[in-house]
């Protein structure tokens, strides 16, 4: 489904005229960006006029983007790229994207997605590194094949900032346990 800007302006317009949805401010921005940034998109003389505070800014907006449609894709292209940098909120909330978005092949919400993966903070991380670190290092030091028993005891004397004291007494007690019984 892959329409161009012009189509996707063209769905988008009743969203972005509506009152409230885009502010005067915001519209201003837009227009400077687009004449400055892109003169061959808006000249001068067009950006005055879109810019006229006579006019209300209901037709001052529609008029911009009648006049980007007939100016063909490339300009409505631009529009979104200058309303994505000044209203990334607005953006988001177009229709023709919600539509994009929900076409997805994969079928997966990405700012759903990236809330799930994100919502753990970093002593979670630790924590979980943490304990896997420790599981590996009992596993490697308990393993009848291994000959590392006093290698491990030195580590494990040495590391009363890595672990608690309470957890490397528990490591040494079983370390000097596994060495009687060989």
């Amino acid at each position: 489904m892959d329409q161009s800007y012009c189509d996707r302006l063209r769905q988008d317009m009743y969203f972005l005229t509506s009152n409230g949805r885009l502010s005067e401010h915001l519209v201003d921005k837009i227009i400077l960006q687009l004449n400055r940034v892109y003169p061959q998109i808006l000249t001068n003389k067009e950006a005055e006029k879109f810019r006229n505070p006579k006019t209300l800014l209901h037709s001052r907006l529609s008029d911009l983007i009648k006049h980007l449609q007939n100016k063909g894709d490339k300009h409505c292209q631009e529009f979104y790229r200058a309303l994505q940098i000044n209203a990334e909120q607005v953006y988001n909330d177009l229709p023709s994207r919600k539509i994009i978005k929900t076409t997805d092949s994969t079928g997966i919400d990405t700012d759903k997605e990236q809330y799930i993966l994100n919502d753990r903070g970093p002593m979670f991380f630790l924590a979980c590194f943490s304990v896997a670190a420790g599981f590996a290092l009992f596993m490697y030091c308990c393993n009848s094949g291994t000959k590392v028993v006093g290698g491990a005891r030195k580590i494990l004397g040495f590391s009363p900032i890595i672990i608690g004291r309470h957890v490397r007494n528990i490591c040494m007690l079983y370390l000097e346990d596994t060495s009687r019984n060989k």
